[in-house]
């Protein structure tokens, strides 16, 4: 709803952050990367893939859960962003202040980084950090020791906030509420899932562990109507970067629930023979949906085709092998 939220909303941050050292900011500027939306995914899909019983257990479950949790987070920032519809700080817009002493190759990445266009709030790297790092603390949750795995999450998610702010891409109300959106949404996933920490579970396969019981596919739901809602926002207001960031969530959400039913959920880590060449053709259909987001359709069958194939993975060795020994 415009106007709760300012579109002057500053609290005075950039008076601290002009008077940092730039190789703060350029330092910053690197630490954004870790909640961008391909190196989440990316990150997320090697964990849901690769993951053993040393991990979670039951790694399938977790991964496919923590995907569906950041799925959920961004289709929140995206109905956040149509609904609220306010600018970015003035420091997002060209031209930007390069440093004269970063080399000419890093100039181009650096402008990269420090110009974006868009609504500001919430924070979509924010909110996605923040589900992305507290869903793997949570759900891989035989790694390392619980207060380990916490403090690095809130730690990792707290620089990639600071980083929005040191770049001035985002105010700090904008962050905060990231986080904020970010950590409310692992939750709404993690009980959507049946997690017994979250949820009192009636499925005895939970006694057996916080994972073993999980089921991603209502959080995929969820996500799928979320971003429907905020499709619905963004069409009306004419808002059109948020209408295909809104068709995104849509087909992230309906293929990861359609890719969810192709699999049983106790499938053995995926062997590199198949995740290698599964990574380039998804890969390769990610790309496209943002290259042809021009043509909404083909964006959101490219997108869906892309979920599918990465949450059913797990099942296709055992499909092939039953395909091999029914033709021998």
């Amino acid at each position: 709803m415009t106007g709760l939220v300012a579109a002057e909303r500053g609290l005075g941050e950039f008076v601290v952050v002009d008077a940092l050292p730039e190789f703060v900011v350029v330092a910053f500027a690197a630490v954004t990367h870790l909640a961008d939306p391909w190196f989440l995914f990316a990150l997320l899909a090697v964990g849901y893939w690769f993951a053993t019983e040393g991990v979670a257990g039951s790694p399938r479950r977790a991964g496919a859960t923590a995907i569906a949790a950041v799925t959920c987070a961004y289709a929140a920032t995206a109905l956040g962003k149509a609904w609220f519809a306010v600018p970015r700080p003035p420091g997002a817009m060209p031209p930007a202040d390069v440093p004269t002493w970063l080399p000419a190759l890093l100039s181009g990445w650096y402008e990269a980084q420090v110009l974006s266009d868009g609504f500001g709030f919430p924070s979509g790297h924010a909110t996605g950090g923040a589900a992305a790092y507290l869903a793997v603390a949570l759900l891989y949750d035989r790694f390392w020791t619980d207060r380990g795995r916490y403090l690095a999450a809130g730690a990792v998610a707290v620089a990639i906030a600071a980083s929005r702010v040191i770049i001035e891409v985002h105010y700090l109300v904008d962050v905060l509420a990231g986080l904020a959106v970010g950590a409310g949404t692992v939750a709404v996933a993690l009980r959507l899932a049946g997690d017994p920490r979250v949820r009192r579970s009636t499925d005895p396969a939970a006694a057996a562990g916080p994972t073993a019981a999980l089921n991603p596919a209502p959080a995929f739901l969820l996500a799928a109507v979320v971003s429907a809602g905020a499709l619905a926002v963004a069409v009306a207001g004419g808002h059109t970067g948020e209408v295909v960031e809104a068709g995104i969530g849509i087909a992230t959400g309906a293929g990861g629930a359609v890719g969810w039913r192709l699999v049983e959920g106790d499938e053995p880590a995926v062997p590199v023979r198949v995740a290698v060449p599964a990574l380039a053709v998804t890969g390769g259909l990610w790309v496209g949906a943002y290259s042809l987001a021009g043509t909404l359709p083909v964006t959101l069958v490219a997108t869906t085709a892309a979920v599918v194939a990465v949450v059913a993975l797990p099942a296709l060795p055992e499909r092939i092998g039953a395909m091999s020994g029914a033709r021998n």
